[in-house]
């Protein structure tokens, strides 16, 4: 059992006994506690620290561990309906639709596999070269200082040198992971009412940041090789834009990759409407082995600053790690810089500081390399169930790197019908519709392999898929088709 588990089960049995003691009563010792249970003392440590968080309980140092007593309820009367009228009668009012993005933060209930989520299972995250980086970076000198407005020298180098050539030190911005660098780059560069180009489909958390900045999303469609240059063209000619928003590798949710052929082609296009282009590159470090790299970053090919570029720690190690840079030159960045200032001054230092520890460490190379095998395994597994379990659906587009597939359903679909059922039968999957900015041009599922615990999980999980789309009344069989890999390759 992992220490997590026995400190979440510790809790549990904590609580179930705290009724037989009365209300200041005290607990057993802690030491009584490890002989009696036979855990460890950090394990009854968090517990008993779990329990305080909760009120439960009231520690005393010197003194031991007393049952806390009740809450006292207070009673909450009032009125806030005149809200409605203050927050929809000022200019410019916007209601925030963060449906999508709370749908991918949310925990699925006990029992229910999540091929939901957007994050890594914590087995697949280096928790103990974080919790080792953490501690070294906890003794660090000055590490609870405050770290200079741009981020740690050293970590604004090294982001420099993973992303590459010519972005160097002086053009790192350091901020709190990528949906904070989203949300900064989109402020910043654009303004309310104007108009900002976006993949279609593409994330729901990067349309929900423009809508909530008072931007008008564009939906400009995409293929298996990325954005269509011709499409992208046409809309910075009708709409006057100025701000194109792109994941050119491992494109969130279709796993497309932006072709060589068509990287000068966006940033001329890009350059000629004098428009920037925010590359979101969140999935680089989440590479398939044995599949073929992805072209380098689209700064890489920029000399002009027409790219700003986003890298981002948390995906390939932990959601907590929200660390990211924002990399982007001449004034642009300065404006960026001044909006994160405002916004959040800076990003807390024991963070950078323990980013800094883990991505300089051999074990960051050893994770991503294990993370990597591990993908790979997890995809191969999802999709040879997919064939297995709903062979009449339209064979999915294997990608190359990531952590989902991006499956079309039959044209008769009802995806919303078929999300309810598939949570009932004990599976959380994501309907298409919410990666467009537009109407969809037909039902989708975005499926995501790297959340269930195991692969026999993420088998399982597909299986209570197909049960519940059987169960949909009026559902037919659709004719099957080729595999198409991102990146041409086909199989049968």
């Amino acid at each position: 059992m992992s220490d997590g588990s026995s400190v979440t089960s510790l809790v549990t049995q904590l609580r179930s006994e705290l009724e037989r003691y009365p209300i200041e009563g005290k607990l057993p010792s802690s030491r009584e506690l490890v002989r009696q249970l036979k855990v460890s003392p950090v394990t009854v440590s968090r517990a008993i620290a779990a329990l305080a968080a909760e009120g439960l309980v009231i520690t005393r140092p010197g003194a031991g561990v007393f049952r806390a007593p009740p809450p006292r309820e207070v009673a909450v009367t009032g009125d806030v309906s005149w809200q409605e009228v203050a927050l929809s009668s000022q200019s410019g009012a916007r209601a925030i639709d963060a449906s999508g993005v709370l749908a991918a933060l949310s925990d699925p209930p006990s029992g229910v596999i999540d091929l939901n989520g957007g994050y890594t299972h914590p087995s697949l995250q280096p928790e103990r070269e974080l919790a080792a980086a953490s501690a070294r970076a906890g003794r660090r000198p000055g590490a609870w200082t405050r770290p200079p407005i741009c981020g740690l020298p050293e970590l604004r180098a090294w982001f420099a040198r993973d992303i590459g050539s010519p972005v160097n030190v002086e053009n790192v911005l350091i901020t709190s992971g990528g949906q904070s660098a989203l949300t900064t780059a989109l402020r910043a560069l654009g303004a309310p009412g104007a108009p900002v180009l976006v993949e279609s489909p593409t994330y729901p958390g990067m349309l929900a940041i423009a809508r909530a900045s008072g931007l008008r999303p564009v939906p400009v469609p995409i293929d298996r090789d990325g954005v269509r240059p011709e499409l992208l063209a046409g809309a910075f000619r009708d709409t006057g834009a100025r701000l194109f928003v792109c994941q050119p590798a491992f494109q969130n949710p279709t796993g497309a990759v932006l072709s060589a052929e068509r990287r000068a082609e966006v940033l001329r296009i890009a350059r000629d409407a004098g428009a920037f282009v925010i590359e979101d590159d969140f999935a680089r470090l989440m590479a398939h082995p044995g599949s073929p790299a992805p072209p380098p970053p689209l700064v890489a090919d920029d000399p002009d600053g027409v790219v700003v570029h986003i890298r981002s720690l948390t995906k390939p190690a932990s959601p907590s790690l929200r660390i990211s840079a924002l990399a982007a030159r001449g004034p642009a960045l300065e404006r960026l810089r001044g909006l994160h200032a405002v916004e959040s001054f800076f990003v807390p230092r024991p963070l950078q500081e323990t980013a800094l520890e883990l991505v300089s460490s051999p074990a960051w190379s050893r994770h991503l390399r294990i993370l990597a095998a591990a993908l790979r395994e997890r995809r191969d597994v999802a999709v040879s169930a997919l064939r297995e379990f709903l062979p009449s659906w339209t064979a999915v587009p294997v990608p190359t790197g990531g952590y989902h597939l991006w499956q079309p359903l039959p044209a008769f679909a009802d995806e919303v019908a078929l999300t309810s059922a598939a949570f009932r039968a004990g599976v959380a999957v994501t309907p298409g519709r919410m990666y467009f900015a537009a109407e969809a041009p037909g039902p989708y599922l975005r499926l995501s392999y790297v959340s269930a615990a195991t692969g026999a999980q993420l088998r399982d999980g597909i299986q209570r898929l197909s049960q519940a789309y059987q169960e949909i009344p009026g559902q037919r069989p659709a004719v099957p088709a080729r595999t198409i890999a991102h990146g041409g390759d086909e199989k049968a």
